[in-house]
């Protein structure tokens, strides 16, 4: 498959302390890429230069090899980076259409003035819904009344239904119980299968061989290997993060 997505030589310190020391890796297209590694390896803050969260001091990021200059997770976004967070980033108060639209509102003009289009956002996100065929109640539905499968499925069809090429997805099951991590689950191949780039962050080492193509490995600061999933097995990658393998 063809790269998506290439961190080449990335490196990023916050003071004395080096986060990142010279990081490459890619993310392929129609693949989910899993990043892997104990805490305080990396993943998140290298999950953050390609969000457009942090800028890199050395390095550079590339899609389709043109080099990406992210200076907040809205430029991200508009070259088709979608970030689903651990702690997902919604709203409880509002709607789940409100939460799908959200900073993203559409309105329609009245002279010099802008009017929410309510009617279309609730249409849209109808179909957003349908598309994914996400277990969400009505998108009238506030997301404090949902499960914690479905407001991490609201949240990854927030993801998914704005031309989004490439899906990252911090821990996205980690306080799921067993039926709703399987829906969920579901969610992420579906995306896989449309031909989107999923670049999945779990410590769930069955998750990972499971879902993933390839797989990356974090340690120290540093990417310290690579694998196609179906070549490898849990113990090795457990072996490359703790570094009895090189």
């Amino acid at each position: 498959m063809s790269a998506l997505l290439s961190a080449d030589g990335v490196s990023l310190a916050f003071g004395s302390v080096q986060a990142l020391k010279d990081v490459s890796l890619t993310v392929a297209e129609g693949e989910i890429t899993a990043l892997v590694g104990d805490n305080g390896a990396g993943k998140s803050t290298l999950v953050r230069c390609i969000a457009g969260v942090h800028r890199p001091d050395h390095g550079t990021i590339t899609m389709r090899g043109e080099s990406l200059h992210l200076k907040s997770p809205e430029d991200a976004r508009e070259q088709g980076i979608e970030t689903v967070h651990q702690n997902l980033a919604l709203v409880e108060d509002l709607t789940v259409w409100q939460n799908l639209f959200l900073n993203r509102e559409l309105v329609h003009k009245m002279g010099p003035f802008g009017l929410l289009d309510r009617r279309r956002m609730q249409r849209q996100a109808r179909e957003m819904v349908a598309t994914l065929a996400v277990n969400v109640p009505a998108v009238g539905s506030r997301v404090r009344r949902l499960s914690g499968g479905q407001r991490q499925a609201v949240a990854i069809c927030r993801a998914a239904g704005f031309s989004s090429q490439l899906v990252i997805m911090d821990e996205p099951t980690a306080a799921l119980g067993v039926q709703e991590t399987a829906r969920v689950e579901e969610l992420i191949t579906k995306l896989r299968d449309d031909g989107r780039a999923v670049l999945l962050i779990s410590h769930n080492f069955d998750q990972v061989m499971r879902l993933s193509d390839q797989v990356w490995v974090m340690r120290a600061g540093r990417c310290v290997g690579g694998r196609r999933t179906a070549d490898t097995t849990g113990q090795e990658i457990v072996g490359l993060i703790t570094g009895a393998i090189q």
